[in-house]
């Protein structure tokens, strides 16, 4: 693995307001300090760091048919084919929170896997695809970004409910810093064949930390 998961308990402030996200994004961390993490970054809209909300999936955008660019979260959610080949890629073209919020996307069944630009991506392992866009999209688009957040170690993303959901911002970062502090970006990226065998069948060392 290219990255440690680490449960951590804090104090959470219900509500969907800034504010209170931002309390508790600051118990989450306090408590993480405590336990000798340090240098964390928030990965999400919620984010009070400007490149923590950059690399929303909601903001980071990815290449789409050669001519035009849209969100990694719209390019997921209109890529995922359900039961009898569904796809909604209308998807592409709405605003994020929309693609997010498509009540379509939970009454179509089983998603079977994954199809982007002619490419088809199969369910396992469960969050290859989602990796793959998300990292993509930083590494073309926003090399500037990359390097900025190579400077952090540990990630976390307050939105992120892993009884929900299983693809996290903070943990595909994770896996980003680590493949470029490895010199292995290129590689991973030249193929999707070596982006799976080597992030997801291979053991490696796991410099890298996100916290939920």
């Amino acid at each position: 693995m290219f990255f440690e998961e680490k449960t951590i308990e804090f104090k959470f402030y219900n509500g969907f307001s800034v504010t209170q996200k931002s309390k508790s994004i600051k118990s989450l961390h306090d408590s993480a300090k405590e336990q000798g993490y340090e240098n964390i970054l928030e990965v999400s809209t919620k984010s009070d760091s400007k490149i923590g909300w950059e690399l929303s999936a909601f903001n980071l955008l990815i290449d789409f048919n050669s001519d035009q660019q849209i969100s990694v979260e719209c390019a997921f959610q209109g890529s995922k084919v359900f039961e009898r080949n569904i796809q909604f890629k209308d998807l592409y073209d709405v605003k994020s929170v929309e693609a997010k919020k498509d009540k379509r996307l939970k009454e179509s069944g089983n998603i079977i896997g994954f199809e982007f630009e002619g490419q088809w991506w199969n369910n396992e392992p469960k969050t290859a695809f989602y990796d793959w866009i998300y990292i993509n999209a930083l590494y073309q688009n926003r090399k500037d970004l990359v390097e900025e957040l190579c400077q952090y170690n540990t990630f976390s993303d307050i939105e992120f409910n892993p009884q929900k959901s299983i693809n996290c911002q903070a943990r595909t970062c994770a896996i980003l810093v680590s493949l470029v502090k490895q010199d292995l970006i290129e590689e991973v990226l030249s193929s999707t064949e070596k982006f799976i065998d080597l992030i997801y069948k291979k053991q490696s060392i796991q410099p890298q930390l996100d916290l939920y």
